[in-house]
């Protein structure tokens, strides 16, 4: 038998109506003779409203008692679940993350996986059960209950897919794959039959809501075959997989944005060894994660540095970044937390020249100010006025003709008659 994970997101799991459905299409995998272990999130709304309580109380709760708090979101979701399958005559077994033995560090709130037990879940599997495990928590070393952050269940999925060698690990979620931009924003996007890991962990990390960055690392470290589905259509979905070299790359794969920007800026920072070292360590010393980084060098020995981060962490970084400025002798601090960052990915850029020109020209044309540029070998992003996040990637999808199949690429047949032939 092949074994596939397949994670269920908050909206597939939002009502005892769609853990229902859930049941019928897990059930319906394991009637094709498939070993399915399923990971679920917290039903949706659940792990704000949990968040919201605990705010209610103290504007900063404590991360140790956060993650206790949140993690229950899961345990219910996990208990619904088999219930279903057990009514339908479908021996399971729930698990919560402490139960299966997924080792965390003790980052609370931004846990990372350490390493994940299988005996349990294999013995079930040999049992002819299906196991479902809670996404999104796990255990430390000290047996403190912690949290993976948010997306943390794809994270889980693909763990316990790598650790159980499965044959394919599927993304169920509330869309039917990965698109060229967002079809919210963008009525004539299209879905991809396929993109690379590359491609993929760039648009994770871009802004991209479809999968979680941490669980695309995870798939490529270990090879593991993930593909997005729909937990409300049939279809085949996208494949996540290794660029393949014989086959011509499409110029751009997709637009990725991120609503949730805001930026910093130390003027006139005196140009000396390790200033940016003594900018950037009280924030990184707080674990808030800075983005995009842009030095200028002045002509009376002084720099302007601007960095970004999650507009969430913009109140905190700006109190941090004020204190260090004052001790360096910066002539002043200003912030901006009405931006965006809209981003063009593509393994094609390698070998194609102008896209930044095109993109630059694309946008000036509709009168978008570029406020910060970014770039790596296979993307280009770019920060603006929040003002203009939906003008600016309808402008972007239309110049690159991104609602058109290349002609150098065929749509691939990735009908699931058998899991296997997908490695």
């Amino acid at each position: 038998m092949t074994l596939i994970v397949q994670k269920y997101g908050g909206t597939s799991v939002g009502s005892v109506e769609r853990i229902e459905h859930v049941a019928d299409k897990v059930i319906s995998y394991r009637n094709r003779g498939h070993d399915v272990v399923v990971v679920v999130s917290a039903m949706s709304g659940e792990t704000d409203r949990l968040l919201g309580l605990a705010k209610a109380i103290a504007p900063r709760p404590s991360p140790r008692e956060l993650d206790v708090l949140l993690s229950t979101g899961e345990q219910v979701t996990i208990a619904l679940l088999s219930i279903a399958l057990d009514k339908r005559g479908y021996a399971s077994r729930s698990y919560t993350g402490q139960q299966v033995h997924i080792l965390t560090d003790s980052a609370h709130t931004k846990a990372r996986i350490q390493e994940i037990g299988d005996k349990r879940i294999r013995a079930d599997l040999e049992a002819g059960r299906i196991v479902v495990v809670a996404g999104f928590q796990g255990i430390d070393e000290h047996g403190d209950i912690t949290t993976l952050g948010r997306g943390g269940s794809d994270t889980t999925a693909v763990a316990l897919a790598a650790a159980l060698k499965a044959d394919e690990c599927q993304i169920f979620t509330d869309v039917d794959g990965v698109y060229t931009a967002d079809p919210r924003m963008v009525a004539q996007a299209r879905r991809l039959e396929r993109v690379t890991f590359e491609e993929m962990l760039e648009m994770a990390s871009l802004g991209s809501k479809v999968l979680q960055i941490r669980s695309v690392e995870f798939a490529g470290k270990y090879n593991v075959p993930l593909r997005v589905l729909s937990t409300f259509e049939e279809g085949e979905g996208t494949l996540i997989t290794y660029e393949e070299v014989q086959m011509e790359q499409a110029l751009i794969s997709g637009i990725a944005f991120s609503r949730d920007e805001a930026k910093l800026t130390i003027l006139g920072v005196p140009d000396r060894p390790g200033v940016a070292f003594s900018l950037l360590d009280s924030v990184s010393s707080a674990n808030i994660e800075v983005d995009m980084i842009v030095q200028n060098i002045g002509r009376d020995g002084t720099t302007d540095f601007t960095f970004t981060i999650h507009r969430n962490e913009y109140d905190r970084s700006l109190e941090l970044v004020k204190a260090r400025a004052q001790e360096l002798g910066a002539r002043e601090v200003t912030g901006d937390n009405k931006i965006v960052k809209i981003s063009l990915v593509g393994v094609g850029m390698r070998s194609h020249a102008g896209i930044a020109s095109k993109m630059f020209r694309a946008l000036a044309d509709e009168g978008i100010n570029i406020r910060m540029i970014s770039t790596s070998e296979i993307k280009i992003s770019v920060v603006v006025d929040e003002k203009y996040l939906e003008l600016g990637v309808r402008t972007l999808h239309d110049a690159f003709q991104l609602d058109r199949m290349p002609a150098s690429i065929k749509p691939i047949n990735a009908g699931f008659n058998s899991v296997s032939a997908h490695r």
